[in-house]
């Protein structure tokens, strides 16, 4: 006579309608189906997040697997599991037996395991007059065959969702850089806006339309939420591209009515003469000795701990930053975006040094969203430089400090 299988578990702990519904859902499990443990044990792995359960109790489901001898899963005969919980600490690599206890009781709930306690609530098996297995108490492996497509299909499903996720921050990312250096380009190169084009009146608009876009950006967003965001963004960087395009055709129509005019002017060739008399004026003007301000004195910093402190300005770097030649071009471009006037950059310039007014100006793009006035702010800097009481190596500290306090949160 076969005996039945235990349903409730030993001592104090309660049976709960989940652990039932498992149970009647084992019961079912067909004869002829076969599944690989470590294969459904992955998938369990990128399912965790829908499953409900931590990390830790993966660790000890991956304990427990490592006790049944066969690498397959079968659905004849038993497949119960009976470690002690000493056995169970050192596979599941010193974990606490009270933890150990807990997690076991997470993956029962979670309907990854049966409890089959025995009378007096420990683990072992009872072998027959044959040395096999007539009996045996502890945990029952079979949910992980039942649920095998289960588990397997909410595994793609996490899959294709980071998929979908990853596509649409690549969508963001290109249109980011795309965006930027194209904005910096219609700046530098003095591209207007034209009449048949709907977006905002200036380049500068159009900078602020983009960082206000770029801002709504969460830290943990959802596939959908960043598909409207690459969406938009893709909207504005066609828009963008399609008036630096219509620049270029009406220069070059402008450039081909003009091309026979242009060398007949050139053709003349008394044109060098005349005009070298000017020149040479201007030359002998421009060798007498021009009085220099006084500079502030500037700092040492390595270019790559200033992208570290400042990295949003490399994304309106035409073709990157390579040297410190690269860093005070890009921030010119930068300087005219926030709205800081020539004088004050100028001044700045004067003041601190190019290197260190390119380095402040990478430092206000960087703090944008705090900063309301770049221009007042980049004066009222100068101002302490003049004075002796400003320091650039504190502010890029600060800058790295809070970038990395930032990905720990994250």
């Amino acid at each position: 006579m076969q005996s039945r299988a235990p349903t409730t578990p030993f001592g104090r702990r309660s049976l709960k309608l989940a652990h039932v519904a498992t149970q009647v859902a084992v019961s079912t499990r067909p004869s002829e189906k076969i599944v690989h443990k470590w294969k459904i044990f992955q998938a369990i792995c990128i399912a965790r997040p829908r499953l409900g359960i931590s990390e830790r109790a993966l660790t000890v489901l991956d304990a427990l697997l490592s006790f049944h001898p066969e690498t397959t899963l079968t659905g004849e005969g038993d497949l119960i599991v009976f470690p002690s919980n000493n056995q169970l600490t050192l596979r599941a690599h010193g974990m606490p037996v009270s933890t150990l206890r807990r997690h076991l009781a997470v993956l029962v709930d979670a309907g990854l395991i049966v409890r089959r306690d025995s009378p007096n609530g420990k683990r072992y098996a009872r072998k027959g007059s044959g040395g096999d297995i007539e009996r045996a108490f502890g945990f029952d492996l079979s949910p992980l065959v039942v649920r095998a497509e289960e588990f397997e299909r909410l595994a793609e499903e996490i899959k294709a969702e980071a998929r979908a996720i990853k596509h649409a921050r690549e969508r963001i990312t290109l249109c980011r850089r795309d965006i930027a250096k194209m904005i910096a380009t219609g700046i530098e190169e003095n591209v207007p806006t034209h009449r048949e084009w709907k977006g905002p009146a200036d380049w500068d608009e159009v900078h602020r339309a983009f960082r206000s876009i770029v801002e709504t950006i969460p830290r943990r967003a959802t596939c959908q939420e960043l598909e409207a965001i690459a969406d938009e963004l893709s909207q504005l960087a066609d828009d963008v591209l399609n008036l630096l395009e219509t620049h270029v055709q009406a220069a070059n129509m402008s450039a081909n009515e003009s091309h026979t005019e242009r060398h007949l002017q050139n053709s003349n060739p008394n044109t060098l003469t005349e005009l070298e008399p000017s020149l040479q004026e201007g030359r002998a003007a421009s060798t007498e000795p021009q009085p220099q301000p006084a500079r502030f004195a500037e700092g040492s910093y390595p270019l790559g701990m200033v992208l570290s402190a400042c990295p949003d300005i490399v994304d309106y770097a035409k073709g990157g930053i390579s040297n410190w030649r690269d860093f005070i071009a890009t921030a010119a471009v930068v300087r005219s975006m926030l709205g800081i006037s020539p004088s004050a950059w100028e001044e700045a310039q004067s003041v601190m040094g190019e290197t260190q007014a390119a380095i402040v100006v990478g430092c206000i793009l960087q703090r944008g969203e705090v900063i309301r006035s770049a221009g007042g702010y980049l004066r009222g800097l100068t101002r302490k430089a003049e004075a002796g009481e400003f320091s650039l190596g504190p502010i890029l500290m600060a800058q790295i400090n809070s970038r990395l306090h930032e990905k720990r949160r994250a």
